[in-house]
């Protein structure tokens, strides 16, 4: 390898890239992460002001970037998304499906509306926005789509369930999809994150965190940045010649 090619391996330069769930933790680091790699940025999130804050943030380090306020359980967030990316930076070149629900309730006392709700943000969300930009993945000559898993999907996962179903569920979506999009060069590949120390994860109790890490080799829960090289790694050209795998990063906690 030259060093010219050796210096584009993680370059994005030029490339837009969509982050849902992107204004706090992984996502908020992933965000900033590919922007800092030369990405132009769109973050999405529910909430209209934490966009705007981290639009704002992103700006400050020099990233071009745009905050849309977006719910991914609702039907019309796809199409809204892609349509910010493309109006705003005039073409779309990498999706990292980050945003989910950590909802969980154990059994004998899950409801309908928990499974729905789990259902139309951790599953249909990524699925119809991945679905909405194809045709413009397919005008990019390195388009990429991560989608944000968990280990949870492959351990015994008492208690959580719902969202265990949901991100196993993506997994079988990553596969299936690189498959159908390969002919489009379109790569599609997986993150299983192991235990992150996100507000996320801190809703859980106190000492969560750190409990559920116990049980890595690495007796620690991650911090968000840590998940910054691995969906960068999937999103470059890096990983140039891999779509349909599953990355596991969770500090030696499950030997898939």
């Amino acid at each position: 390898m030259d060093r010219d090619a050796f210096s584009r391996l993680f370059d994005l330069t030029d490339r837009v890239a969509l982050v849902t769930g992107g204004t706090r933790g992984i996502g908020r680091a992933v965000a900033e992460g590919l922007g800092l790699a030369g990405a132009r940025v769109v973050v999405a999130s529910r909430r209209p002001e934490a966009c705007a804050a981290t639009e704002a943030a992103l700006r400050e380090q020099g990233i071009e970037a745009v905050g849309v306020a977006a719910d991914m359980g609702a039907l019309d967030t796809p199409d809204r998304l892609v349509g910010a990316a493309t109006d705003t930076f005039g073409r779309l070149d990498i999706v990292v499906n980050n945003a989910a629900n950590a909802l969980a309730q154990p059994l004998g006392a899950q409801t309908p509306e928990a499974w729905q709700k789990s259902f139309e943000v951790n599953l249909r969300g990524p699925v119809l926005l991945t679905q909405a930009a194809v045709p413009v993945l397919a005008d990019s000559d390195a388009a990429a789509v991560v989608n944000v898993s968990s280990i949870g999907a492959f351990l015994f996962s008492g208690g959580v369930a719902i969202y265990a179903a949901m991100k196993a569920a993506l997994v079988a979506t990553t596969r299936s999809f690189a498959a159908e999009l390969a002919p489009r060069g379109i790569r599609v590949n997986c993150l299983a994150p192991g235990t992150v120390d996100t507000d996320m994860v801190r809703k859980v109790g106190p000492g969560a965190a750190e409990r559920m890490a116990a049980g890595s080799l690495l007796k620690r829960p991650a911090s968000p940045d840590e998940m910054v090289g691995p969906v960068l790694f999937l999103a470059s050209p890096a990983s140039s010649y891999m779509t349909g795998q599953v990355l596991v990063v969770d500090g030696g906690l499950y030997p898939h």
